[in-house]
């Protein structure tokens, strides 16, 4: 007698949500969408900047705090992973070369914008069709200068820390403490090229140091998580609180700068991608996600853990060359800061003053925007540039404030230039010098972003001397 065969029961599976729910890129977008209605609310429901309304108070707070997680990161990575990148160059052979591609390449796409920045300045003349009054024209209170950027090499401290103290209204003395990013570079590379040459008694060192910075990228990952929550938070910001009304006497002026970020981001970068043999698409649905940060948050150094998570997790650059070119670009690649805004501001300021540029002006503003970006390094805002750029060229620097009420729209097309074009350098360097993960680059955008490393608890596998981790 036989019986019938009872099917057997396949294993309990955990459901997994759609994938267009836990795309990543998918939930940016829906934040931006909701961020934009979140905004437009706020913005109807009145206050002014004294006085907001609560839902513009809320938003900017959870925008804050969003961008101050990020911040908050910046010292701890740096400092381990540039440590950890330089002990491993032991088993790196090109590391030199590396290092001085990387700034070829900066002062390459430099120099294409900032021609493109000029060329856009020349055409939409933005100085001669503008009602701005001169009674705005003031010196901005923070300037660029060379010396500034010797000084800035020099850390004031081994964190590179620095604190100001001010007295609030009610008579409480407020300590806001910043840290310089160039100054963290090099106390890092100090103490990682110390390490090498220390040998096997350095190597503790170094193994706590490797722990360390396993640590702070799984804590990155959380916040990183929370991208979503950040952008629909400072996107509604955006729109509920700067200064849109500006755009009527500056028009022109956020319209040339925005058409030149457009062409390189749109026809220069995409450019570059393709001559060193790399898909287009691939690169821009890779870079986004920091791409998009970059906007909402106006802040590269803030950017900046999400910037080398895309180009070593989606990318495929090796952590330990990414480690070293990120950090540098944070501080000194800046295509829209200082490039595209510094020629097209200033050529404002000459058109706005009557002044006509000579043909030696010109060259000083590709040479500022190539050479000079460093001068800012460790400060922020690229007011710090165009102050140096005025100088350079003799034009008034009064011509800052006239450019300071559209400063925050502006400033959102400029970071999110800057991020894109830091891991652009790494990526096509990477690719040159044949150390690029090609199979990461050209893997599928999958469900879970930058190829999730949390899942089962598992890591991503590395090989070879530019191995990620």
């Amino acid at each position: 007698m036989t019986t019938a065969a009872t099917p057997t029961s396949e294993p309990h599976r955990r459901r997994r949500l759609p994938s267009w729910m836990t795309s990543f890129g998918n939930q940016i977008l829906a934040a931006l969408v909701l961020g934009l209605g979140v905004g437009f609310i706020a913005r109807g429901l009145g206050g002014t900047e004294d006085d907001p309304n609560w839902l513009t108070t809320t938003v900017t707070e959870v925008g804050s705090v969003y961008v101050s997680l990020l911040t908050a990161a910046v010292v701890p990575l740096v400092f381990t992973a540039i440590v950890t990148s330089i002990a491993n160059l032991r088993e790196v052979t090109n590391a030199a070369r590396l290092a001085w591609r990387t700034l070829l390449w900066f002062a390459i796409t430099a120099f294409i914008s900032v021609l493109i920045g000029i060329a856009t300045g020349l055409i939409g003349q933005p100085g001669s069709r503008t009602s701005v009054s001169a009674e705005n024209a003031a010196e901005s209170s923070t300037q660029g200068s060379w010396l500034g950027f010797l000084d800035s090499l020099v850390p004031a401290n081994f964190l590179g820390l620095t604190a100001d103290a001010s007295q609030s209204s009610s008579g409480d003395i407020e300590a806001d403490i910043t840290f310089n990013v160039l100054q963290i570079l090099v106390i890092a590379i100090a103490v990682g090229i110390a390490a090498m040459l220390i040998g096997k008694k350095a190597d503790p060192f170094i193994a706590v140091t490797r722990s360390l910075l396993e640590i702070i990228q799984k804590i990155l990952w959380w916040i990183i998580r929370l991208a979503p929550i950040g952008t629909l938070a400072l996107i509604a910001k955006a729109v509920a609180t700067y200064g849109w009304d500006a755009l009527g006497s500056l028009g022109v002026f956020v319209i040339c700068m925005y058409a030149a970020m457009a062409i390189v981001y749109l026809v220069v970068y995409p450019a570059l991608v393709k001559a060193n043999g790399l898909s287009i698409r691939q690169f821009f649905s890779g870079v986004w996600p920091a791409t998009q940060l970059g906007f909402v948050s106006r802040s590269s150094v803030g950017t900046m853990p999400l910037t080398q998570r895309v180009t070593e997790r989606n990318l495929g650059v090796p952590s330990s060359y990414a480690s070293f070119a990120v950090p540098l670009g944070a501080v000194t690649k800046m295509d829209g800061c200082a490039a595209i805004y510094p020629a097209i501001a200033a050529i404002f300021v000459a058109q706005f003053f009557g002044i006509e540029l000579t043909f030696v002006q010109y060259v000083l503003i590709v040479f500022v925007s190539v050479i000079g970006s460093a001068a800012t390094a460790g400060t922020t805002g690229a007011t710090v540039m165009l102050t140096l750029t005025l100088s350079t060229l003799g034009l008034p620097l009064e011509g800052v404030g006239l450019l300071l009420a559209i400063e925050p729209i502006v400033d959102m097309g400029r970071t999110a230039l800057n991020v894109t074009g830091q891991a652009l350098v790494p990526t096509i360097v990477a690719k040159r010098e044949g150390i690029l993960d090609q199979s990461l680059y050209d893997a599928p955008r999958g469900e879970l972003p930058f190829n999730d490393d949390d899942v089962d608890g598992v890591e991503p596998a590395t090989a070879g001397a530019g191995a990620r981790h």
